[in-house]
């Protein structure tokens, strides 16, 4: 501060053209080369390397950034590929699941005309068994009938084997007539 105070009271002594004192001048110069340099030696490049740090965080920070927002951009690629996979395959699932429904429907179908041919069948078989039995109680009633018949009539008991094949004749005549 010394200089500076010397270099305001000459500069109050001796004025050159327009207020302007070389003496002055050059010990603000002097000044602001030692203050310069003091603060080169110990300041600057502390600041300097503080700046740099902080850029290299700024940086690294930008960078960081982008290299996430790529990775934002390919995870929402890959998660609307994987929605659309997902898609697919649950469209694949629902087609197949229909087509195996109506497979089964169709089987299930075949099944039931099938056991219903076979009840058919067995139902048809039964009938004309007992269509059989009946007619051959009937043959049997209609035999005993014509012979107690005749018995009426003839009032004698003919003798049952020779009534039997008469009556049997008879019948199978009877079923030629028709």
């Amino acid at each position: 501060m010394l200089p500076i105070y010397f270099a305001s009271s000459e500069a109050a002594e001796s004025t050159g053209i327009l207020g302007f004192n070389i003496k002055a001048f050059i010990i603000q110069i002097i000044t602001f080369v030692l203050v310069f340099i003091i603060l080169k030696k110990f300041a600057f490049n502390k600041i300097i390397a503080i700046l740099d740090e902080r850029h290299k965080v700024i940086d690294e920070g930008v960078r960081h950034g982008q290299q996430m927002q790529k990775e934002r951009e390919r995870f929402e690629k890959d998660t609307a590929k994987i929605a659309r996979e997902a898609r697919h395959q649950a469209d694949e699932i629902i087609s197949d699941a229909q087509k195996e429904s109506r497979d089964i429907i169709r089987e299930a179908e075949k099944a039931a005309h099938v056991k219903s041919e076979r009840m058919l069948a067995d139902a048809e078989v039964r009938i004309n068994e007992e269509v059989e039995q009946a007619r051959r109680k009937l043959e049997k009633d209609v035999a005993e009938l014509v012979s107690d018949a005749t018995e009426a009539v003839v009032e004698e008991k003919v003798d049952s084997k020779k009534d039997t094949e008469l009556i049997n004749k008879a019948i199978k005549k009877g079923r030629k007539s028709k």
